[in-house]
């Protein structure tokens, strides 16, 4: 009998461990890998919800640069190119669109939702604390309501002459740097106004990084936008 509650507490153990290790993180975070996981706050509350902005956002255009290697990593970092936000922010980007469709002008997109997994590669490549995403915080990429984009013009299909090109690590991508041409600056700042008029705030050293205003804290990701379709159906 003692040995079978022996057994029966080596199992209760062992078990407890297989978990912790699932769940740990180098940096003490909490970040979700499993889709039961994902369904199961989504389940309490829809805002949890990640969307396809294709689906949600008409006349979008996507330029996923992580899913090429068209990027200062020079490295493709996705399998495949994706654009997700969680639903209150997906719904918020329409409103933006919405706006600039009026104007003759819409919206491209850079990134939107990146994987934990992928922030952790990025910083491994260039340990950077001012433009990188930081392993020990993760990024509100990461979380669902952050996204690169940038504004073009609906007619010709291209993009306004912005500070920098996506990705600059200088000076010139900060969002309030003022060296630069009076018609650059006013396209910089017609996104920046119309962004932050339906909730979202720029990046202090990234004009095309905008952030999603929620007092809702959002989890940290760590799950392939396939697993996200998956959970979608």
């Amino acid at each position: 009998m003692t040995k079978l509650v022996f057994m029966y507490a080596m199992l209760l153990l062992s078990t407890g461990m297989i978990r912790a290790q699932e769940k740990a993180n180098p940096y003490g975070l909490q970040v979700v890998t499993k889709p039961t996981q994902y369904l199961e706050a989504v389940k309490k509350d829809s805002n949890n919800r990640m969307v396809p902005l294709m689906l949600h956002i008409p006349g979008l255009v996507l330029d996923i640069k992580y899913a090429s290697t068209e990027n200062v990593f020079y490295t493709k970092l996705y399998d495949q190119p994706h654009a997700w936000m969680r639903l209150p922010a997906a719904k918020a980007l329409a409103n933006v669109q919405k706006d600039l469709y009026a104007m003759g002008l819409g919206l491209k997109i850079y990134d939107a939702y990146r994987p934990y997994s992928v922030t952790c590669r990025m910083f491994d490549m260039i340990p950077d604390t001012i433009y990188m995403g930081l392993p020990w915080k993760g990024s509100k990429h990461n979380r669902g309501i952050a996204v690169d984009l940038t504004v073009i013009d609906l007619k010709s299909g291209k993009e306004l002459q912005m500070p920098t090109p996506f990705d600059a690590l200088v000076y010139a991508s900060h969002p309030n740097y003022m060296n630069l041409p009076e018609a650059v600056i006013r396209n910089r700042e017609l996104l920046k106004s119309v962004m932050q008029k339906h909730g979202f705030k720029v990046d202090p050293v990234e004009w095309w990084h905008y952030n999603f205003e929620s007092s809702q804290v959002f989890d940290i990701l760590d799950l392939d936008p396939l697993h996200l379709k998956e959970a979608a159906r």
